[in-house]
Order: structure tokens, then sequence, then C-alpha cells
């Protein structure tokens, strides 16, 4: 073995998994909703990207310390409220993540049109994303997380010399810090930051995963930690250099919404030219493809847990049955678009916003719950300090949901 191979394995012995799960979370809603917030009210939303971090890396590490130290997140749900509850539970979930990928793929066939100069319609491509998402989604887990992992990587490095370069305001940023609410927009915007970055479905999965990564007691917690630490600063650090770009670049330019799947992109040709418009676009495909896998996955897992027919390997042919049916409806994005008449970018900004409303307070107060579970977490129920943490970031994320239901149910039905 080589110094770099034996440097690499030692880096995905101890990282890895949170990357996985910041994949998840970090599809074209986060670029389009961070774009939007940027262009919108500039710098004034940072703060919200940083409570979304936060109770991002609070909620894993609980469900990470379920899984090592208890059960899987819905494997509980399943024990306290019955199964009938636990998979009604599941299927309504689902919903949320199928949502998900009908935005996912959409916008996938979007940037191949825009690519191709309209060569490839886009409603192809989405269809063909979501066959492919079928095919590398029951592959071998190692594998997806090396290439997730160092794709984040690469993101990273391009929207930091981006923001750098884009001559941002620094005493602008900086007050982007202090949380303020100017009006219902940017509280729509906020939950749609919280729901895309602080990822109900990754409450199931690290549950699960975690095990696989061979952290299964005590001394591997430290490592975990790290783990989520690194992975969660490098998808918020992503996340407000796109906020800092679209501040510093599209709100100078008089650019006030995002009139097209382009717009975002002007950000970065702005900077580093015409090119830059294809390094967005293809930044969007490679970020959105990524999200779809590990968001798919949860389905079957919740639903096969929920039934007590707990799957330990994505290779058994029930856990693929659920994971393709699931995805075959999520490549539909062309026909739900024509039957509820929602832009490619109105379904990618409007899903994430859903599950924050919907998905994340329902899974964020089970899991905390579990987590308190004596029965089930035994000695390693969380500290009160850890409690107050979570029970403000859950209090939030509650009153978020509360004062955005309305925006996102006259989006979907309108009124």
């Amino acid at each position: 073995m080589t110094f770099i191979q034996s440097n690499i394995k030692k880096f995905f012995d101890r990282f890895g998994l949170s990357f996985v799960m910041v994949a998840s979370y970090f599809g074209s809603g986060s670029i389009f909703i961070a774009s939007q917030a940027g262009v919108e009210y500039g710098y004034l939303l940072i703060w919200a990207v940083v409570c979304a971090v936060l109770l991002g890396v609070m909620a894993q590490d609980m469900s990470a310390r379920l899984g090592i130290f208890g059960d899987t997140l819905m494997g509980f749900i399943r024990k306290r409220l019955g199964k009938k509850l636990a998979l009604g539970l599941a299927l309504f979930l689902s919903i949320g993540c199928i949502a998900w990928t009908l935005g996912l793929t959409a916008a996938v066939g979007m940037s191949v049109e825009l690519l191709t100069g309209g060569v490839v319609p886009w409603q192809v491509t989405a269809v063909v994303a979501g066959v492919l998402a079928i095919i590398t989604g029951i592959l071998d887990y190692k594998h997806v997380e090396k290439v997730v992992t160092g794709m984040m990587i690469l993101l990273l490095l391009l929207y930091v010399v981006v923001a750098g370069s884009s001559s941002p305001s620094f005493t602008g940023i900086l007050g982007g810090f202090i949380p303020r609410i100017p009006d219902m927009g940017a509280m729509l915007l906020g939950a749609g930051l919280l729901g895309t970055t602080a990822l109900w479905p990754n409450f199931f999965l690290e549950s699960i995963l975690v095990r696989r990564k061979g952290w299964n007691s005590e001394r591997h917690v430290k490592s975990m930690r790290s783990d989520l630490f690194l992975g969660y600063a490098v998808g918020g650090a992503i996340t407000i250099c796109i906020i800092v770009v679209a501040a510093a670049v599209l709100v100078p330019a008089g650019i006030t919404e995002l009139a097209t799947f382009m717009t975002p992109g002007e950000a970065l040709a702005e900077v580093l030219g015409d090119w830059a418009k294809t390094a967005f676009l293809l930044g969007v495909i490679a970020a959105s493809f990524n999200s779809i896998i590990p968001i798919m996955w949860t389905v079957p897992f919740m639903i096969l847990e929920a039934i007590d027919h707990p799957q330990k390997e994505q290779g058994t042919h029930t856990f693929q049955a659920v994971y393709a049916g699931g995805t075959l409806i999520g490549l539909l994005s062309p026909l739900f678009a024509l039957v509820t008449g929602l832009s490619v970018v109105e379904m990618v900004v409007l899903f994430p916003t859903f599950n924050g409303v919907f998905g994340l307070p329902i899974t964020a107060a089970l899991l905390f719950w579990a987590v308190n579970d004596r029965k089930t977490m035994g000695e390693h129920v969380n500290s009160w300090k850890l409690n107050l943490i979570n029970i403000v970031l859950v209090v939030f994320s509650a009153y978020v949901a509360i004062k955005s239901v309305r925006g996102v149910l006259e989006k979907l039905f309108g009124g």
C-alpha cells in the first residue's frame, strides 16, 4: 500500500459518514435556497445557516448515539408506538423523500438541458437521472462514501475561491450572524435553509449507518463527533459562501429574485467568466444526483424497520425493491410539473421547505424522545446541558414550521 493510499484509508477510518449525510442535504435545493436568500436579503440570513448547522450536528449526534448505544430511530418508534403507527409515520415521511427526489431529478434534467443548449429536454434527463440513481443506490456503501466526500471537498474549494474573489462586505457578513427576521419571506427562506440543512432523513440513516462504519461502543463517540463537525462545517461553509457570492455580486447588479434557472450561475460568471456557468451547472448536477441516493435509502430503511423487517445491508432484494419503487416515483418530475404547473426552480426550492415544515419538527421531536428514553439508552441518555440546547433548537424548528406552513400550502395548492 502506498503512502497516499495509506493516508486515504486512515482518513476514511475516521471520517466519511458525515460527508454522506451532508451530501444528502447539499443538493440543488441548498444551492438555490442559499442563492435566493443572498439575492433577497443579502447577508441577513447567514445566522439561519449557523442555526441549521447546529441543529443538524446536534440531531446527528443524537441519532449516532442512539445507533451506538440503543436502537435505530424507526426501531425505537415501532417499539413505543406500535407497528401500525410506525408504518403510517414512515409512509407519510416517505412522501417528503419522494417530493425531494422530484425536485432533484428535475434539477439534474434542467442543468443538462442548459448545458446542451436545449438539445436534450430536461424531462428526458430527469428520467435518466432517476434510473441511474436506482442503479447507483444498490452499490457498495464504501464506494459511495469515498465519491461523495471527494465531491464535497471540491465544491468547498470552488465556492471559497469564488466568495473570496467577489469583494464581499466583511461588516455585512459579520452582521449576518446576528439573528433578524424582517418579514414573512425571510421566515420562509429561513425554514428552507433549516429544512435543507438539518435533513430529517439523516436522523434515521445515521442511527443505522453508524454501525456499518464500525462505531459501536463508547470509544467511538469521539471519532463520530469529529466526523460530524468536519462534515457539517464543510456543508455550512459552502452554504454561507453561496449566500455571500449572491449578496456581493447579484444584488449590486440589480437582481432581486431568481428569475431563471441560470441566475445563480451568473454569480460565478461575474467573477470567473462564462466558463463558470458550466461549472455551476456541473456542480448542480453532481450535488443533486448525490442527494437522491441517501435520501431514497431512507424510504426502505424506515418502512422495513416499521414493520419489524430491518435490513442490515442495501443488497437484499426487499430493500432494493422498495428503494427502486420510491425512486421510480421520484423520476416522474416532468409529469408532476405538467399537472401542478410548478417550474423546475419552484420544485427545487419548495420541496426542501416542505420537509422543513412537516418532516423536521416531527422527526426532531421523536429523536429527542428516543435519546431520553432510559430503557433504550441506559446510562447514555442526554445530559441536561445537551437537552437544554436541543430543546432550544427543536422549539426553534417548530416555531419556524408553524410560521411557514401557510406559505408552503399556498405554494402547493394555490390561494
